[in-house]
Parts: structure tokens; C-alpha cells; sequence
């Protein structure tokens, strides 16, 4: 058996119905497109979203939302979290080492009464104080 041999199925497929071939076709005249309107014209081509003329679903309700590019930082308190203020050299990777944070936080930002007294420690341009 090759390739060359290969038939479908016994009734799997149907041959095209062949519209607009005269009356006796039982589908001459309109080629089942009915009288007139949009639908029976050649090159018609419904809009997705179309709903006849109604003003559409997506129109008519009200837009909702807002979503902010920029990257919120991750806050850390200094006070709270002592082990962050306490390193010899601040950067994401030795914040990382003493404090759970997600991989996917971009962003650090110390905060509190001595956050300032940070800043020539950090080594990191994504880790700030609230000075700086």
C-alpha cells in the first residue's frame, strides 16, 4: 500500500454544493441568499463585534481600570527588619541573603528613621533610601 493509494473514508466527505447554477438546482436565482439586504451582497463580510446596527456590548458599558507601568519598589523597614541595616555592603543579592524576597521584585526601598545613614553603604542602583 502507498501513499499514492490513499482514499478517505467511505462518507466522510461530502462534495461541494455548487449554488447559483439555475433553477433546477434547487438553489438558482439567489444562491440561498434570500431577496436583499447586506447578507446577499457579494463581498459582504460581518464585523466580529456586529450586532445589527445596536450600538455594541463593548460600546456601551463603561471602561473600567487602570493598569501603571511603572515597578512599585519592594519596601523594607530598617527598624523592623534590623539584619538589612546591619550588612557591610548593601545590594539585592546580600538583601536577598538575610531577608525573604521574591525573585521577581526589580526594586528595593529602605524606609525609616535611619534609612538616610544607609545610603553610602548601597552598591545597588535598584535599592534606595527614602533621601535618595
Amino acid at each position: 500500500m502507498g501513499i499514492e493509494n490513499l482514499k478517505p473514508a467511505e462518507g466522510s466527505t461530502h462534495s461541494r454544493k455548487r449554488v447559483g447554477r439555475g433553477q433546477a438546482s434547487g438553489t438558482g436565482k439567489t444562491a440561498a441568499r434570500g431577496q436583499k439586504g447586506q447578507k446577499s451582497r457579494t463581498g459582504y463580510k460581518r464585523k466580529r463585534n456586529f450586532e445589527g446596527g445596536q450600538q455594541p456590548l463593548a460600546k456601551r458599558l463603561p471602561k473600567i481600570g487602570f493598569h501603571s507601568n511603572t515597578v512599585k519598589p519592594y519596601v523594607i523597614n530598617i527598624e523592623k527588619i534590623k539584619a538589612v541595616a546591619e550588612l557591610e555592603e548593601i545590594t539585592m543579592e546580600t538583601i536577598r541573603g538575610v531577608h525573604k524576597v521574591a525573585n521577581s521584585v526589580a526594586k528595593i526601598k529602605l524606609v525609616g528613621a535611619k534609612a538616610k545613614d544607609l545610603a553610602s553603604k548601597i552598591k545597588d542602583e535598584n535599592v534606595t533610601t527614602t533621601g535618595n
